[in-house]
């Protein structure tokens, strides 16, 4: 039989930009962290403030670590589920150069306050272009692999890939829609309360199709892989995707509760919120459930540890967010840390954790080598796992505490706390939060280490082996 060549390279670059944009946009976040508990680390300088790098962080996080993350994994189990190469590995490698290009270019205009102030959209108008032209050159791609695979079937990992591009490709086209009126200056096209439909429309999906349908792509693939064993339920794992794709579009105003937007839109987005527990439970037990019979590879395959746990908090998080969409809990929670803490159990927990559990299992196939050091992944799951902990519990209890300070009346019908008062509270929380952060970043930084190693290591072997062969 004719061996399949896989096009490597390209995913090869994408694995490793992922790790080091990992370690950067974490100590961005620990920075920040640190300002809020630390107000002086500003220095007066403008473009270190935490308004100014708040979403140098986020796009960080998300964009540059997510984005090469799913474009590595994406493009990788592609054409390992379809026995067959790229279609085009020219335009991979465009996507590679034109993603990095875009982040540099938010890294430079974001500290500079060149800013939308859209929530998780905030590069303006030519860098929206050209995400838009990035991304579906991606997308074109991505498809094209699959449609000339040599197997009849297309495997569930790919259906999460291609929807995640489909939603995310109309949400960002639509939420960007603007009226330039220079090169880094624009006006949304929707105003008031439409704008903020739009965005919280784009806002919540992001999170639902981005970091939420493409990295549970990520989930149907490396789970079974890394446990050698089938997916617990193929039928489960397409109602999953069907759901998904079908009640996920519906949530973005629940983030909207008690505003000017219309009563029923927050309550039709939460009641769908609440319903969708259902598929983001089956996904997530259909993921643990991967390894019924095999549980004992918990205790030596580290790797596997990171795509279980994140599993766990992604159960995790997608209960908390329906209960948190709901009015009654909405009116205690809502603008307090508690969101953030929520944010970040499905960030941190969630997408840091399958992402760092696939690009391991990345290196190691891609470079046809062990990890370095199998003592350092556990040391990067552990850090990570007391980190996120860490993090989200000091949200929690800032952000009820928050709610309830801000709510609290005395006999005369006055507020007993000023914002002062409440801010004031909040600071061992937040020292708290800087240092689970820092926990994380340190765990970034053990993988890159790792990673970097684990190349070298290939390298001295393929060395060695081309010498002996010699």
């Amino acid at each position: 039989m004719e061996e399949t060549k896989y096009d490597f390279d390209v995913i090869r670059w994408f694995t490793i930009m992922a790790v080091v944009y990992l370690v950067v946009g974490t100590l961005v976040g620990v920075y920040i962290a640190s300002e809020l508990a630390w107000p002086f680390l500003n220095f007066d300088i403008p473009y270190i403030t935490f308004g100014r790098l708040r979403p140098v962080h986020t796009n960080a996080v998300i964009f540059a670590f997510g984005g090469c993350a799913l474009f590595a994994t994406s493009l990788y189990s592609a054409q390992r589920t379809g026995s067959t190469s790229l279609w085009s590995n020219k335009l991979a490698w465009f996507v590679f150069w034109g993603w990095n290009a875009i982040i540099v270019a938010a890294v430079i205009t974001l500290p500079l306050g060149l800013n939308q102030s859209k929530e998780y959209a905030e590069l303006e108008w030519p860098i929206d272009l050209a995400i838009a032209v990035v991304w579906l050159a991606w997308g074109l791609n991505l498809i094209m692999t699959i449609a000339k695979r040599k197997t009849s079937h297309i495997y569930v990992s790919n259906w999460f890939f291609m929807g995640m591009f489909v939603m995310i490709t109309y949400l960002h086209v639509v939420n960007s829609l603007a009226i330039p009126v220079g090169l880094f200056k624009s006006y949304s096209l929707f105003s008031g309360v439409q704008d903020a439909m739009i965005q919280w429309w784009w806002g919540h999906n992001a999170v639902g199709f981005y970091l939420t349908a493409g990295f549970l792509g990520i989930m149907y693939y490396f789970v079974p892989k890394q446990a050698n064993r089938p997916v617990f339920s193929y039928r489960l794992s397409v109602l999953h995707f069907w759901a998904l794709m079908f009640g996920y579009v519906w949530l973005g105003a629940h983030h909207l509760q008690y505003t000017a937007l219309p009563d029923w839109t927050g309550s039709l987005g939460a009641a769908v919120s609440l319903a969708m527990i259902i598929p983001s439970w089956g996904g997530a037990i259909n993921g643990m459930m991967t390894l019924s019979g095999a549980w004992d590879k918990l205790r030596t395959d580290y790797i596997l540890r990171f795509l279980i746990m994140s599993l766990a908090f992604y159960a995790m998080s997608t209960f908390e967010g329906p209960v948190m969409s709901s009015k009654t809990v909405n009116a205690l929670s809502h603008y307090t840390d508690w969101t953030v803490g929520h944010v970040h159990s499905g960030a941190l927990g969630w997408v840091g954790m399958v992402a760092a559990g696939a690009l391991y299992h990345l290196v190691e196939k891609l470079w046809n080598t062990r990890m370095y050091s199998a003592k350092l992944v556990n040391a990067h799951f552990w850090t990570a796992t007391i980190g996120t902990v860490i993090y989200i519990t000091a949200m929690w209890v800032s952000g009820i505490m928050q709610g309830l300070m801000w709510r609290d009346y005395d006999e005369f019908g006055t507020l007993t706390y000023t914002f002062a008062e409440s801010v004031a509270a909040m600071h061992p929380y937040y020292a708290m939060r800087a240092i689970g952060g820092a926990l994380y970043w340190l765990g970034a930084i053990i993988m890159l280490y790792n990673v970097i190693m684990t190349v070298r290591q290939a390298a001295t072997q393929r060395s060695t082996a081309a010498a002996a062969a010699a």
